[in-house]
């Protein structure tokens, strides 16, 4: 697997969309949490909230890339689906069961 320097965006470039580069946009801010542990909630539908937990391994326009605390496999997320992130601040890889004491 590619570390996290070699993914990175050259954001000096100029073809490099506005939503990746300015943090007023969620997937630029986003982009600044790579690496962290993160609940993910979503809308799907008009009533059901789903939630994935993960450690953000990659982020695009309309994306989220969540590798699993689980399994350790990849999750393919649609930004636009998105309703909460809980970003943990005290470890990579803290108890992820404390993610879920918000229930």
């Amino acid at each position: 697997m590619e570390d996290k320097e070699t993914r990175q965006i050259d954001m000096n470039a100029t073809n490099i969309p506005e939503i990746l580069k300015n943090n007023i946009y969620t997937p630029a801010f986003l982009r600044e949490q790579i690496g962290r542990l993160m609940r993910v909630e979503f809308l799907i539908g008009t009533n059901n909230m789903v939630d994935r937990i993960g450690v953000l391994q990659d982020v695009g326009a309309s994306y989220i890339l969540l590798r699993s605390v689980e399994n350790d496999s990849l999750i393919y997320c649609d930004i636009y689906s998105i309703k909460f992130i809980t970003i943990s601040t005290t470890s990579m890889y803290p108890n992820y069961n404390s993610l879920y004491s918000n229930r």
